[in-house]
């Protein structure tokens, strides 16, 4: 029976059974963590890599639909200043054409009582006569001067009754002539309104498409637009705050050499446009326009409750009894021209190649002025958009 018997294993050889298993198992674990590490490892360097590709989409899409909204917000303010000039020739156009139409309704008036005289003389005529008059016949004829050359009738009235005539024929004359001027007035009126209303579409049509651009941003794309608008007006700032220290520069510079002149006694006088004490009326424009701080950009508003940049230029010099134009194309025009380096609080400075901003310097670097739909007038440094020129109203 015994040597049927299985042989036994021994303890070593079944150990080293045993452990040949488990090492085999081991590395495949150890397989599998290192595999599993590396995966992963390509996974979170994936990871990054798309959130590095997403955020410069965020930022290149957030660039296009700043440099488009700027754009649209410039085209704008474009037409928002022709809008105002229709405005402007609307508003002068109808107070021509009611006082047209009060001078052709007065001229008709007079006509009417012409014509009451001349009825009163065919009256007295037909009693007398018992037939139709000359002077009634001259009532019902189409024209007047045909009349008098069909029918010498003149020479058959009295002195009273020719001045009757006379009177109608030249108030008839006046009141049809009238009625033309008011006619042609009508019309330009009709043309200014058709402008406007056509300016008012073009700077819907331009803010419509802003407001759709904006609001197809995703939270990234907003983060990184308010990030960029942020660079740009640190930018700004540090650019104001340069001008700032340059012009202190040059007035300290300006004051040792009036001294050095004064000292020596040489009696010049440079004329200095840019120096000098700040008007009354300057110091009055800007103490309004820091009242209206706060206050909602409106396109083709001059307050009190909003305004548009060149309503609030105006409504400020007005304040300090100074009058002037409406629109930014024709307020660049007005008082005495300044250069940049001898800019003074008060003074109007224009942006844009084509003169559609303006605003109110304040010193420093600094203006107040409507900036754009969806801002507020506030405080901001010259060198956020490209300056145009400058002038001093008074």
């Amino acid at each position: 029976m015994g040597s049927h018997r299985k042989p036994r294993v021994g303890f070593l050889s079944g150990f080293t059974t045993r452990r040949g298993a488990v090492g085999v198992g081991v590395l495949a674990l150890a397989s599998a963590t290192l595999f599993g590490s590396t995966a992963r490892a390509d996974d979170d360097a994936s990871s990054v890599e798309e959130q590095r590709d997403r955020a410069d989409e965020a930022h290149e899409r957030a660039v296009e639909v700043r440099d488009r909204v700027d754009e649209l917000y410039r085209e704008a303010g474009t037409a928002t200043q022709h809008y105002n000039a229709a405005q402007e020739a609307t508003d002068r156009q109808q107070e021509i054409a009611d006082e047209l139409m009060e001078e052709a309704a007065a001229a008709s008036e007079q006509v009417n009582e012409a014509r009451q005289v001349l009825g009163t003389f065919a009256t007295a005529q037909y009693r007398l006569g018992g037939g139709l008059s000359d002077t009634a016949a001259l009532l019902l004829a189409p024209d007047v001067r045909s009349f008098f050359d069909t029918r010498n009738t003149l020479n058959r009235l009295t002195e009273a009754q020719r001045q009757a005539v006379t009177d109608f024929t030249e108030r008839s004359e006046d009141a049809e002539a009238q009625r033309a001027d008011a006619s042609e007035a009508l019309a330009e009126l009709e043309a200014s309104e058709a402008e406007r209303a056509e300016q008012e579409e073009t700077v819907q049509g331009k803010l419509t498409e802003a407001r759709e651009l904006l609001d197809q941003l995703t939270d990234e794309e907003e983060a990184e637009l308010a990030e960029l608008e942020r660079l740009e007006r640190e930018e700004a700032e540090r650019l104001a705050e340069e001008a700032r220290r340059a012009q202190e520069e040059r007035e300290a510079a300006e004051r040792a050499a009036a001294e050095q002149a004064a000292d020596g006694g040489t009696g010049g006088e440079a004329a200095d446009i840019g120096g000098g004490e700040v008007s009354g009326q300057a110091e009055a424009a800007i103490a309004f326009a820091e009242t209206q701080l706060g206050k909602p950009y409106v396109w083709g508003a001059t307050g009190p409750n909003s305004y548009d940049c060149s309503g609030l230029t105006q409504a400020a010099w007005r304040a300090a009894g100074v009058s002037i134009p409406r629109v930014t194309w024709d307020q660049v025009n007005i008082g005495t021209p300044v250069s940049r380096d001898a800019l003074r609080p008060g003074d109007l400075v224009f942006f844009y190649a084509d003169i559609s901003h303006v605003g109110l310097y304040i010193g420093d670097g600094l203006m107040i002025h409507a900036p754009k739909p969806g801002d507020v007038v506030k405080v901001e440094s010259i060198d956020y958009m490209p300056f145009h020129s400058a002038v001093r109203p008074a």
